[in-house]
């Protein structure tokens, strides 16, 4: 496979020799950021009770009963050992019957057993979380919200429900289901009803957080004063943004994400509405946004990179769609027919959380485009332009590609082979070491299975030292995203460092950085 400019947009960035030779002036071990921002884990998630097309395929399987109050309970349980504190109920009623007792609707649960909003409610006090009840749907998710039809009905099922369960110690606001696009900005009819539903939800429950979760961020006019203008006429308390980064709005959505929720967060400051972040979780099994492609879980790496640029753009909470049906513990008592890569989902999220592995060092890279200060912080000095007759690129230089191929700061190397040696200028102790590598399945780009790692002391007789094991994300028909090959504890005496990446298919591999003795 050959690498052209026309094509791939960074044409000298390719790497096609096994041997590329680095000198670096100071060791990586120096390299820290200065802001040291706590990224916030993922305290909320969406939870959907009716099924309604091939999307919920694994959210909502034929072969389990979502109807069972005892599936609801535990699923509630399970959520909160995550560590989660909110659940956002997507809808209570669906084609007319509810998920709760209503006066004038069929129940969709049998007649007499607790309903799934109840048990949801009723566990959630148990654990100490917050419950978001829904208003919807009137009919079923296409309601249109200029309907008099529609909006009648909502402001029905939110009288009931806050009948029911607004004095709860688990009730602790609203979802109001009015998602409608914000593209090129939110519209005045979307404007009218949210905040005709939160005048209702206001006299209903004083109280009450309402929160909506828009879509349409990908191409919204974030610049245009009439953007902000019009979320400063929101009535609401808490707008918790669509990422789209999991809809694929476009094929490289990260970057555009990042810096789109960095201008959210800037607008938010002056509005006095609360600023989430609805972090999706997703991708999809087929097509991308198509209604006969099931939902299923994205890679970890990609969650993280989302979970990130969130917390940095200053979302005060950071909720999903889904936790739920996507990152499902292993071995629960009410299993619901996990899709494939959820267990594996769900280990990963909780190692990260328990600063296991490589997650730490990975979270780290994320929280910006170049890392360029010591432990004392001073500016790191790198030999920018390797002494090597192509100079094709700076695997030392401590800048960081963000989920693009066309970002000039990887280094592509072809035929699935990488072999890289760094020359530290004189003999050291080694702690750790790490490579940074890209997957964007698209375009052939892979992250290799092995990485291997080798020291010396003079440049010609190499010790292999530790082999990673990196297979990518089966779930990679539509997503980039980064990850990296870490040995640590090493505790060796070396002065060159060599660095060798397979890739098993001949694909091609791209790398931004070596790291020696990271620090994070």
């Amino acid at each position: 496979m050959r690498m052209k400019r026309s094509n791939f947009g960074i044409g000298d960035l390719l790497v096609s020799k096994k041997m590329l030779t680095l000198s670096i002036m100071m060791l990586f071990s120096h390299v820290y950021l200065h802001a040291q921002t706590t990224i916030k884990p993922v305290n909320g998630t969406w939870v959907n009770l009716p099924y309604q097309d091939v999307r919920n395929k694994y959210m909502n399987p034929a072969h389990v009963d979502n109807t069972n109050p005892e599936f609801w309970k535990t699923k509630v349980r399970e959520l909160r050992e995550m560590g989660l504190t909110y659940v956002v109920i997507m809808a209570v009623a669906n084609e007319r019957k509810s998920f709760y007792p209503s006066s004038f609707m069929e129940p969709a649960y049998p007649v007499g057993q607790e309903s799934p909003v109840e048990a949801i409610m009723n566990e959630a006090e148990k654990q100490g979380m917050h419950v978001f009840m829904s208003c919807g749907w009137a009919i079923d998710q296409d309601d249109d919200i200029r309907s008099p039809e529609i909006k009648a009905i909502q402001q029905q099922i939110m009288a009931e429900t806050a009948t029911l369960f607004g004095d709860r110690k688990s009730f602790y606001g609203w979802y109001l289901p009015v998602e409608d696009s914000m593209e090129p900005i939110l519209p005045d009819h979307s404007v009218e009803a949210v905040n005709a539903l939160t005048a209702a939800a206001k006299a209903l429950t004083p109280h009450a957080q309402v929160m909506i979760s828009p879509y349409g961020v990908c191409y919204a006019s974030l610049s245009d004063p009439n953007f902000a203008r019009q979320i400063k006429k929101l009535n609401v308390d808490i707008i918790a943004y669509q990422d789209e980064v999991g809809c694929v709005r476009e094929p490289l959505p990260m970057p555009r994400m990042k810096e789109n929720f960095k201008l959210l967060g800037e607008i938010h400051r002056g509005t006095g509405i609360r600023f989430w972040s609805n972090v999706e979780s997703f991708t999809w099994e087929r097509e991308d946004n198509s209604r006969e492609s099931a939902l299923i879980p994205a890679a970890f790496p990609r969650y993280l990179s989302q979970i990130v640029g969130a917390t940095l753009a200053g979302a005060e909470e950071v909720i999903s769609f889904s936790v739920y049906g996507i990152m499902d513990k292993l071995g629960s008592e009410m299993p619901i027919g996990q899709p494939i890569g959820s267990a594996a989902s769900y280990k990963d999220y909780m190692d990260w959380r328990a600063g296991n592995g490589r997650w730490p060092l990975l979270e780290y890279t994320f929280r910006g485009e170049s890392m360029k200060h010591d432990a004392l912080g001073k500016p790191v000095h790198y030999n920018t332009h390797p002494s090597t007759p192509y100079d094709k690129g700076n695997l030392t230089d401590a800048a960081l590609g963000q989920e693009s191929f066309h970002d000039g700061r990887w280094v592509g190397f072809e035929h699935g082979k990488m072999d890289v040696v760094i020359d530290l200028k004189r003999k050291q102790t080694v702690h750790s070491i790490a490579a940074r590598f890209l997957h964007y399945r698209p375009e052939g780009i892979s992250l290799p299975q092995m990485v291997d790692f080798y020291v010396s002391a003079d440049g010609k007789q190499y010790e292999k030292i530790e082999t990673v094991v990196l297979n990518a994300f089966g779930n990679d028909l539509h997503d980039c995203w980064i990850d990296l090959g870490l040995a640590k504890d090493l505790s060796v005496q070396a002065r060159y460092i060599r660095v060798v990446a397979t890739e098993k298919a001949n694909n091609l591999i791209f790398c931004d950085e070596i790291m020696v003795n990271p620090v994070y």
